[in-house]
């Protein structure tokens, strides 16, 4: 039926802990906001292990740094996979790292979109390491993302 409950996952990969540092940040103001919300870094848990959290989630946020102006492979990978199973009724937003361009959340804003989810907000893109501001930032996300979620 792929009703969703009022859970997060927030996925994420990280070259130098910035876009960790924002993960965390979304899941904390997310558990702040009464959402049950879990930071699942690519590279520590299977991929098959967190399409099976999406499948009841009501929100996805996904975290990339950017690489050579573009998603970094692991985040990318991820989202091949999740374009494939089709999952629905999903809220998304993306966020990410970068250290001269910053395409990356753009390009993941575009394949959420293409998944036919409710994406809340363009996503927050902070250059380097996140400062109080960006911090804030993130949790702002978090705030939107709870909003459109069944209570």
């Amino acid at each position: 039926e792929q009703k969703p409950k009022r859970k997060a996952l927030v996925i994420y990969d990280t070259m130098w802990h910035s876009t960790e540092i924002m993960a965390e940040a979304i899941a904390e103001a997310l558990g702040e906001e009464g959402v049950h919300a879990e930071p699942m870094h690519l590279r520590s848990r299977h991929r098959s292990d967190i399409m099976t959290e999406v499948l009841d989630a009501g929100a996805i946020l996904v975290g990339s740094p950017t690489l050579n102006n573009n998603i970094f492979p692991t985040v990318s990978d991820f989202l091949t996979y999740l374009k494939g199973l089709k999952p629905q009724n999903k809220v998304a937003a993306a966020f990410g790292s970068y250290g001269w361009s910053g395409e990356s959340v753009k390009m993941i804003t575009k394949e959420l979109e293409e998944m036919k989810f409710k994406v809340v907000d363009p996503g927050v893109r902070i250059q380097f390491v996140p400062d109080k501001e960006g911090l804030e930032a993130c949790r702002e996300l978090a705030r939107k993302v709870a909003k459109e979620l069944p209570a």
